[in-house]
């Protein structure tokens, strides 16, 4: 998710100020994504040199509340109507660190897949701990939040399963060297079959 579209919807509630849209921002995605208050303001100002948002006059306070514009609202409209692709999505640490963790000499693979797994494990049991606390109906935002990082902790459980299955038959080929392709895969397969 973007902070941009985050605080565009935020403001679609309403004219809010800084502070108050990090306090909306945490409480809808029940403090899962810590937001920098930084970070708001910088957004907040590069919404409204796109013309999305505009300040508004300070309180007495010395607050100064933003509010969305027609144009911010057609962005919103747009970023809730466009599906979101996985090219979009941050790139996935884990598989990144396994596949250099098989090629890189001396480090055990499975003690990596191990330690992740009992992490994920921990992770999974808090998650599931949460999501049974409440169920108060005015909590459902940060309930589905929640749902969403259940499903993928146990995905990712299930993935590392499929990794330490897949490393039962595993055979370096070579230092540091995997198949460039899957021809050269079945070739090698076919030449320690042979051997």
């Amino acid at each position: 998710m973007s902070i941009r579209h985050g605080l565009l919807a935020l403001l679609e509630r309403g004219q809010m100020y800084g502070y108050q849209l990090r306090a909306a921002f945490e409480e809808s995605t029940g403090s899962t994504w810590p937001l920098n208050i930084g970070q708001v303001y910088t957004t907040l100002s590069r919404l409204e040199r796109d013309g999305l948002v505009r300040s508004l006059p300070e309180s007495e306070a010395g607050q100064r509340p933003y509010e969305i514009t027609d144009a911010g609202r057609a962005d919103l409209t747009l970023w809730f109507a466009t599906p979101v692709s996985r090219t979009d999505r941050p790139r996935d640490e884990l598989a990144i660190k396994l596949a250099l963790a098989l090629t890189t000499p001396g480090v055990d693979v499975r003690s990596v897949v191990q330690t992740q797994r009992s992490a994920t494990m921990r992770t999974l049991q808090e998650l599931t701990r949460l999501k049974y606390a409440s169920d108060r109906p005015e909590e459902l935002p940060w309930r589905l939040v929640l749902d969403a990082m259940v499903f993928q902790a146990e995905a990712e459980v299930r993935w590392l399963d499929h990794c330490e299955t897949s490393l039962v038959g595993y055979r370096p080929t070579g230092p540091g060297r995997l198949p460039t392709s899957p021809a050269e895969a079945v070739d090698r397969a076919d030449e320690e079959a042979r051997r």
